[in-house]
């Protein structure tokens, strides 16, 4: 399936740089997804790193128009269930992550058996995430998912130190602390190829998706 770029800032071309490797068509890329083709759309995924209000304002749109859509878009977790609703009512498949790096998938699933195996162990959990002066939210998608991973397993609310530095791309890291020890959990993305490989990854999955799914849900 031929994709469709929504936002054409630094991920968008990070994004067309992926697909032109993997020689997978491209047909668009897009910052006005209401006014771009109806039949090109209907044939297409739809890959989509905008910015929360974006995301926000233009969900229906992409949920009516796309055959398929892979949201790589954060910070909009607080209409998550009205969004989820509303691409299931039009059963139009979707793919979203709070962060598309394989690598930080691999530390969720990491995360979620250390803290499994210590809830009853008294350790106490924290996380820190450092990014870009740019970075619209604050935390981060990635610390959120993070947090909510600690809350299913240790029952306990995580706190969360948001950093932003200079042009840093992303670097997360969970601490849990006893009065014996300290194990700490780190990743670091070095550039933002890592999220748009993932987010090809999803798009080539999404012939045999159907409903709305995290990624990471999916690749383990």
């Amino acid at each position: 399936m031929k994709v469709v770029i929504s936002g054409y800032g630094k991920m968008g071309h990070m994004v067309e740089e992926v697909l032109k490797e993997k020689g997978i068509p491209c047909a668009g890329a897009t910052e006005d997804v209401a006014n771009f083709d109806d039949k090109i759309a209907s044939q297409s995924v739809c890959i989509d790193f905008t910015t929360p209000e974006a995301f926000k304002a233009n969900y229906k749109i992409l949920a009516e128009k796309f055959a398929a859509v892979v949201v790589g878009t954060t910070g909009w977790q607080s209409i998550a269930d009205e969004v989820i609703s509303y691409f299931e009512k039009c059963e139009t498949p979707m793919i979203y992550a709070s962060n598309f790096s394989l690598g930080v998938n691999v530390a969720f699933a990491i995360m979620d058996l250390a803290a499994d195996k210590l809830a009853e162990a008294g350790y106490k959990p924290s996380i820190i995430e450092t990014h870009h002066v740019h970075k619209l939210d604050a935390p981060s998608g990635t610390a959120a998912t993070m947090a909510a991973i600690v809350a299913a397993r240790m029952g306990t609310v995580c706190p969360i130190e948001s950093r932003r530095i200079g042009e840093v791309p992303g670097i997360h890291e969970l601490s849990l602390v006893s009065d014996c020890d300290k194990i700490t959990i780190v990743h670091e993305a070095f550039s933002r190829k890592g999220f748009a490989e993932g987010a090809v990854m999803a798009s080539q999955m999404i012939d045999d998706v159907k409903g709305v799914h995290e990624f990471k849900d999916l690749i383990f």
